[in-house]
């Protein structure tokens, strides 16, 4: 029978009533299908969304470097390991780890790791307690009450991911504390997800089948990273990433830019040079040649464009004092003397 609207009623904006197409309609996130589970009258009993709110991976340039490295990635997912890749900042890890995961065909779930991170951010907790009262009083001068005490669990991303299949991508995990990562233990070699303030059957879930992980590091020399406990590293299958070839480096910066390729050229010239003469915390990364490329392309046609200073503005977000700095203008210098 079809569905005919006889309140048609404004709440906040919002019609009372809609119809079932309307409702599936707001239950579906990005255009992606959603799962619905049905209890036996029919009754909607969860609604697992299919899409959640990760970062894009725009311009990514599939490079035989870069595809061999997702093959690894993805060789090592089908047989069960989670994948550590681990290397230094602004290399491509997080880039290359987001691309993999769409490829799986299965919806992806981002935990972004740092010093504040909990087990309950992870996995999930209560994020209210509603409080009822009941009062009897159907007989005389007696006076009953109780209070009723509704306890609301949320779901957090690993949760989720364990749950339906998702892949898990943990970006910075060696930011966050070791002792908030313990819980990854049992997940990646049981195959168990433990929620230790839920009680009885509740408090165990059996990891999904089609659950994948894939965590990024920096290395073990960059400020604000721990060391991951060695029983979670013996969990893990780490592949160590370096900076892309010349030619691909030229690639990805063309790409994010659009500059003419003589002048992405010079950009990862300098940018590899500037490797070569820095300590490895130090080092400028493929991040470091899109941002000279966007400020050359921005500043394209103005007629004042500084090319040295561009480079030097952008290599100075590493510097710890006026002699570094002063260091770091003469390497650009030399750099930009050889190219010419």
């Amino acid at each position: 029978m079809k569905y005919k609207e006889t309140h048609p009623r404004k709440v906040r904006g919002e019609a009372v009533h809609k119809t079932k197409d309307e409702k599936m309609e707001e239950l579906t996130i990005k255009g992606t299908q959603i799962q619905v589970t049905m209890s036996m009258d029919g009754t909607e009993l969860e609604v697992i969304e299919a899409a959640y709110l990760v970062p894009e991976v725009d311009h990514f340039v599939d490079a035989p470097d870069v595809k061999k490295l997702g093959e690894r990635i993805k060789q090592w997912l089908a047989t069960g390991y989670p994948v550590h890749l681990i290397g230094p900042t602004g290399c491509g890890k997080t880039s290359l780890a987001m691309h993999t995961a769409k490829e799986r065909g299965r919806p992806v779930v981002w935990i972004n790791g740092d010093e504040s991170v909990t087990t309950t951010e992870l996995i999930g907790g209560y994020s209210q307690i509603e409080q009822e009262s009941l009062r009897d009083k159907y007989i005389h001068n007696v006076f009953k009450s109780s209070d009723i005490l509704k306890a609301d669990w949320v779901d957090n991303p690993l949760a989720i991911a364990c749950k339906h299949g998702y892949t898990l991508v943990y970006n910075e995990f060696s930011r966050t504390k070791p002792q908030a990562n313990n819980i990854l233990l049992s997940v990646f070699e049981e195959g168990i997800l433990e929620l230790p303030t839920k009680f009885g059957e509740e408090r165990y879930i059996e990891v999904h089948p089609d659950f994948k992980a894939i965590l990024t590091s920096n290395s073990i020399e960059y400020a604000g990273v721990h060391r991951p406990q060695d029983a979670l590293l013996d969990r893990l299958v780490s592949i160590y990433m370096d900076y892309y070839s010349f030619d691909t480096e030229v690639r990805i910066v063309h790409e994010h830019t659009g500059l003419p390729i003589h002048d992405v050229k010079k950009i990862v010239s300098i940018v590899r040079s500037l490797r070569e003469k820095l300590p490895d915390a130090q080092k400028p990364g493929t991040r470091a040649c899109i941002m000279i490329g966007k400020g050359l392309a921005a500043s394209n046609g103005s007629g004042d464009t500084n090319f040295e200073q561009l480079c030097i503005d952008v290599i100075a977000a590493k510097t710890c004092s006026p002699l570094d700095l002063l260091e770091k203008q003469n390497l650009v210098k030399d750099a930009l003397a050889a190219l010419a």
